[in-house]
């Protein structure tokens, strides 16, 4: 594994641009004798049908090989992959190649077994950094739907605990109308005081329910312009809002509540990205809890929320999310070595409890 994610982070994979990363896990699963499904820079493996018994549920493992461009900073080279003191540097090493890794040597790991109760499904997607709609949302149209999925296991830096919980996305595109005037005279319908009316609401505005492992649902006004010159009363404002939801709500149903709230016209871009969560009670949640895992609710996005409606997820992996798309990014050698282990002693801790 340490070979194939030095080959990986070696080779530029940009959101959008991971045909040939793609390629390289495609070539690897399929010299190993894997069933393989290419859906564009989607790699998709599938376990031997001998390894777990008919109508077995089926659980994604899963997580991402594209990464974000390189920012300033860098003292190393970004494609360099080298190892030094026990790290290995490199973009995507720890965004995320080493969990990437870990679902990858474990779904290999399980091809050896037979008569599992549960079928493992491993999946290297695309576009993860943009939310795109050719990774994870192009699985759940064209495959997920008729091949569906009783569980989903997204890997993520998370220092190998259990983020049961992670706040969905939507962001709000506000206009406020006004009417223009000559801003020496006493005439026009300021637009920017209107909108002040309805930034105070989203600074202020408590929302009834409360998760009980992400908190509340959290709106941040992040862009705003108006007006064309100093003399002239605005006749429109445009301000945009980010709003982190979580499971206790959906995003329409947010949506709606902001809507009977504002005057300003509110126009989501998107409804895709959705909160998700676990049951606390699931066998997976049981088996880490049981093993010492803690578990915690996540503030940022993944492929979780993009996953078919109703899906139970859980996100982990090797890794901190605090050197995520940061300069010198990398994952330690240990932490990729322990995590397979780590990762396949939860799984059959979970077996265990379902059978």
């Amino acid at each position: 594994m340490i070979d194939l994610l030095r080959q990986l982070i070696a080779t530029p994979s940009f959101s959008r641009e991971e045909h040939t990363t793609a390629d390289i896990l495609e070539n690897y699963l399929h010299h190993r004798g894997i069933r393989v499904t290419r859906i564009g820079n989607n790699v998709v493996a599938y376990s031997s049908p001998d390894t777990f018994c008919e109508g077995a549920p089926r659980v994604l493992l899963n997580s991402h090989h594209d990464t974000v461009r390189p920012g300033h900073g860098w003292s190393k080279d970004p494609f360099g992959a080298v190892i030094e003191d026990g790290r290995l540097y490199g973009l995507g090493s720890n965004d995320a190649g080493g969990a990437l890794m870990m679902m990858l040597g474990t779904f290999l790991h399980y091809q050896s077994m037979r008569d599992l109760p549960v079928e493992f499904v491993f999946a290297a997607t695309a576009e993860e950094e943009v939310s795109g709609t050719q990774g994870m949302d192009l699985l759940a149209r064209e495959l997920w739907n008729t091949h569906p999925l009783s569980l989903a296991l997204v890997g993520e830096p998370t220092a190998m605990q259990l983020a049961v919980a992670e706040k969905g996305l939507m962001v709000l595109d506000c206009v406020a109308h006004g009417r223009t005037g000559h801003a020496a005279r006493d005439e026009g319908d300021n637009a920017i005081q209107k909108a002040m009316i309805d930034l105070e609401w989203f600074a202020g505005y408590q929302f009834e329910k409360t998760s009980s492992v992400l908190g509340n649902v959290k709106m941040t006004v992040t862009q705003i312009q108006s007006g064309s010159q100093h003399n002239v009363v605005p006749d429109r404002c445009e301000f945009v809002v980010d709003v982190r939801i979580t499971d206790a709500y959906t995003n329409a149903e947010v949506l709606d509540i902001i809507r009977s709230h504002v005057t300003c016209d509110v126009t989501p871009r998107s409804l895709r990205l959705q909160p998700s969560s676990i049951p606390a009670e699931h066998p997976l949640v049981q088996a880490g809890i049981a093993l010492g895992m803690s578990t915690y609710g996540s503030p940022t996005l993944s492929d979780q929320s993009l996953l078919p409606e109703g899906v139970p997820s859980l996100k982990i992996g090797p890794g901190h999310s605090s050197r995520s798309h940061t300069p010198d990014e990398w994952i330690g050698v240990d932490e990729l070595a322990e995590s397979i282990p780590n990762f396949t002693n939860l799984l059959d801790a979970m077996m265990r409890r379902m059978q």
